[in-house]
């Protein structure tokens, strides 16, 4: 069964989101490499799903979670047959997978990870 294996938090001020949450929740929030993207941390939970803190991209982008599929392609066909709509294609991430960003029939969006080794179910 898929399982859900990331979250995204934006924030408008990355340094006062960073605070808040390790202040609430003692989580761990360290940046990625400078190389990768520009104001961006990783959140470690302590055992629990991890995620990363980013600069806010658009007015109104809310918090998401990524749920971890053995072939986003297989998904990306159930999302639309069952009546929801792919937002984002099958994109690459690369070294790590491919993620891609769909909508449910609520206009939920939630993203579809596939690891570059597998995994998934």
């Amino acid at each position: 069964m898929p399982t859900v294996t990331w979250f995204e938090i934006p924030a408008g001020d990355t340094g006062r989101a960073k605070a808040f949450y390790q202040d609430l929740f003692g989580w761990n929030v360290r940046p990625f490499p400078a190389e990768f993207k520009e104001d961006f941390w990783m959140v470690e939970t302590g055992g629990g799903v991890g995620g990363d803190l980013f600069r806010r991209e658009f007015r109104g982008q809310q918090m998401m979670i990524y749920i971890d599929v053995p072939s986003i392609e297989a998904y990306l066909k159930k999302v639309v047959d069952l009546g929801g709509r792919v937002l984002t294609g099958k994109t690459e991430v690369p070294g790590m997978g491919h993620l891609a960003v769909c909508e449910d029939t609520e206009q939920n969006r939630f993203g579809l990870w596939e690891s570059a080794g597998g995994s998934g179910e």
